[in-house]
């Protein structure tokens, strides 16, 4: 993967979502070291509002002091409204939508057998109805333009488990694997059905877990961890996916360490 060069995103506005921490917060920030204009959405846009460190605020003045442009817009990503909402504004405020990164979760850990319905409904109108909501919203703006790249955060998790199962089995990711498999077939189907709009549709997943707020909350990893995968990695994979040429690159769905433009 080559080196990501200043300005390779200039001219370009992109939407980031769950863009307070973690993974969404880095690829924020790589965008907008490259050039883009950054929109950055998620339901933290103040301290105290989470549990969990990290907000809008937080990560604009980040791509601001390295001398980004970025506006923080909040969210709730599992409503309708709010998400007809949020690319109104962003279209209000820079006038087009070149970027779509769809990476916001909200994530329960329990097997199925003691999954609430609320719940299940909860992650998967975060998880599979918001990026294709969205994904509607951006794409006839992105046809006007001829061109366009919606990139979907997805896991490893969406893999079939092994059977009998390994220790991971235990750890009650099914229903998140079923949303981030789901966002899998939407990726495909969605590059297919954009191929000849040059629009790239493309996933991508962690290849090791990455130490963000939220794995650390759940447990899945520590600060620590000698595997652990830094979120600086997906962000700099997201850019290869999002700087080449729409029609060069579409339909892929990659892990951070494999070999991208």
């Amino acid at each position: 993967m080559r080196e990501p060069a200043v300005g390779e995103l200039d001219g370009r506005v992109a939407i980031v979502t769950g863009a307070s921490r973690g993974i969404g917060a880095a690829i924020a920030e790589a965008f907008g070291a490259a050039g883009a204009r950054i929109a950055a959405t998620a339901r933290t846009l103040e301290d105290g509002t989470n549990r969990l460190p990290g907000t809008l605020r937080d990560t604009v003045s980040r791509i601001r002091d390295a001398g980004g442009t970025a506006e923080a817009f909040a969210a709730d990503l599992s409503v309708p409204g709010d998400r007809t909402r949020l690319v109104s504004q962003v279209l209000d405020r820079y006038g087009q939508v070149d970027i779509l990164v769809n990476n916001a979760a909200v994530t329960y850990f329990t097997p199925v057998a003691d999954f609430s319905p609320r719940r299940m409904a909860l992650m998967f109108e975060v998880q599979v109805n918001a990026p294709t909501h969205l994904a509607q919203l951006v794409i006839p703006g992105m046809r006007e333009r001829g061109q366009g790249w919606i990139l979907n955060i997805s896991s490893v998790a969406a893999r079939h488990p092994s059977v009998p199962p390994d220790r991971l089995a235990g750890l009650g990711a099914t229903v998140y694997g079923m949303c981030k498999a789901a966002l899998e077939r939407l990726t495909t189907g969605l590059a297919a059905e954009l191929y000849a709009d040059n629009i790239a549709v493309n996933s991508l997943a962690p290849t090791q877990v990455v130490p963000t707020p939220g794995t650390l909350f759940h447990g899945l990893t520590t600060e620590n961890d000698p595997n652990a995968e830094p979120p600086e990695v997906m962000a700099a994979a997201a850019l290869a996916l999002c700087r080449e040429p729409a029609g060069k690159v579409t339909g892929r769905i990659a892990c951070s360490q494999d070999p991208l433009p």
